[in-house]
């Protein structure tokens, strides 16, 4: 039996999944196709790591909306998950990044063919606070601890 608060959890993170794909579709876009390219012309496999490096975003656009890429690679069997490495990107401090694995070739290149690149949004500089962006949170705004909530009184 599963848990509702998962349920509710899953629904949410859909629910933001949906508005970024909404708000940060140049990008994403762009990233879905760096991580196909990178597949094609490599061993057909790809990272975070690969999508990050391809993919210029403009200051204040948050990185973590290319989390978004795989998704609808991987739900289309495009390409599936198969493992773990760590990141080579120093600001990810190795982390853990999951590695996405090409199972379709031809599909891969459909894929490409039926989604050219985008233009740049005309306004690349406005709407970038983490609201606009669905994010939750902002990553610059520290989170204060039980130690330090009701220090400045």
């Amino acid at each position: 039996m599963s848990c509702p608060c998962i349920a509710e959890g899953e629904a949410l993170k859909a629910d933001l999944l949906a508005l970024l794909e909404t708000r940060r579709q140049v990008y994403i876009r762009r990233g879905r196709r760096a991580m196909l390219s990178a597949m094609l012309a490599g061993d057909g496999r790809a990272t975070a790591d690969d999508v990050r490096a391809a993919v210029e975003l403009p200051p204040g656009i948050d990185p973590r909306c290319l989390g978004t890429v795989p998704g609808v690679l991987a739900y289309a069997k495009i390409i599936r998950a198969t493992g773990f490495v760590r990141s080579a990107r120093p600001e990810r401090h190795a982390s853990w990044l999951q590695v996405w694995e090409l199972i379709d070739r031809a599909a891969a290149e459909r894929w490409l063919a039926d989604h050219p690149d985008l233009p740049d949004p005309a306004n690349a500089d406005q709407g970038n606070s983490p609201r606009r962006q669905g994010i939750l949170f902002d990553h610059q705004t520290t989170t204060p601890t039980a130690c330090t909530v009701g220090a400045g009184k």
